[in-house]
């Protein structure tokens, strides 16, 4: 173990008294000097392994590979951030650079650790570790198609509503609204993970094949085949995240339709009693009901009957 923040496997540098794994996370100056050291090439920078270019991100020189990659910081389902990481991967040595936690590397610490059936060689210790990504990132996957299920079925499967059930239903709609849009947040997180495991399991298995007498090849070309599936599933998740947002949103807007149509409803009911209530309260001495008994009661039901009579017709209509 050479310091806090790097750690190397096997530990106590192995039967060959070098280390197979290094593992920096957040590394000082001097670790990656440490680092630098045993394993011969320079060590990239938190810049370095955020940059984008594919020139950037995989690079081979002197039989050594220099890969990065984004990856998904969190548990399924829990928060986090896209955080990079990044692989330097010689024939005898494998150095994991970042800046998070990453539960692949902590398996495979474990793996380490207890001794048999741990890898046994850097290109071994690599595989392993792009192996436990991806079945990281079909957790992550899966728990998000779990949670987009359960809103679907809640939203589509859900009786109608009236009265104050339906604006409760609204304002959990708004609220499922948003947590479809966090789901597709991470959903395209997801997408760039995969995107950079792609990447960097197809550039190892090409300049990797002669490596240990070729066979990790099978194991890399079926990461390769795994990593195409999570990538079809993944725009799956994505169209469903598109499917499930314009649908609640046509709902709200559906929603506030009948608001609104409600809103007409009274607004125009009460023009005609107003319109005759208008009549009857002008101040004119000569009116046919000015002096009549029954002017009060009939002035009372004509109100009532032009009040009555449009709500029969926006009925008649389906308006309600």
């Amino acid at each position: 173990m050479v310091s806090r923040m790097l750690k190397s496997f096997p530990a106590g540098d192995g039967a060959s008294g070098q280390p197979i794994w290094l593992d920096l996370h957040d590394p000082t100056a001097e670790e990656l000097a440490e680092a630098e050291r045993v394993v011969g090439v320079p060590m990239p920078s938190r810049a370095g392994l955020s940059e984008i270019e594919t020139s950037s991100r995989l690079r081979s020189r002197d039989g050594v590979l220099s890969m990065s990659m984004p990856t998904i910081n969190h548990d399924p389902g829990g928060p986090g951030e896209v955080l990079p990481v990044g692989f330097v991967l010689s024939s005898s040595h494998l150095v994991t650079i970042r800046f998070g936690r990453l539960r692949a590397a902590e398996a495979l610490a474990a793996r380490f650790e207890e001794g048999a059936g741990g890898p046994t060689c850097s290109l071994d210790a690599f595989v392993e570790l792009c192996d436990d990504i991806v079945d990281v990132l079909a957790d992550v996957l899966e728990h998000t198609a779990g949670e987009l299920k359960t809103i679907s079925t809640a939203l589509f499967r859900a009786g109608e509503t009236e009265g104050p059930e339906a604006i409760r239903s609204n304002r959990m709609m708004r609220g499922k609204l948003h947590l479809v849009g966090r789901l597709g947040d991470r959903t395209s997180e997801a997408r760039d993970a995969l995107l950079g495991i792609g990447r960097v399991v197809d550039f190892a298995c090409e300049l990797t094949a002669s490596w240990a007498d070729g066979q990790f090849e099978p194991h890399l070309r079926s990461l390769r085949q795994d990593v195409a599936s999570l990538d079809d599933y993944q725009t799956h998740l994505e169209d469903k995240v598109q499917f499930l947002v314009d649908a609640m949103v046509g709902l709200i807007g559906m929603a506030q339709n009948d608001i609104f149509k409600i809103l007409t409803i009274v607004s125009i009911v009460g023009i005609p009693p107003t319109l005759v209530a208008g009549i009857y309260g002008m101040n004119f001495h000569i009116m046919p009901e000015l002096s009549w008994a029954w002017g009060y009661p009939y002035g009372l039901a004509v109100i009532a009957l032009s009040g009555v009579i449009p709500l029969i017709w926006f009925k008649l209509r389906g308006w309600f």
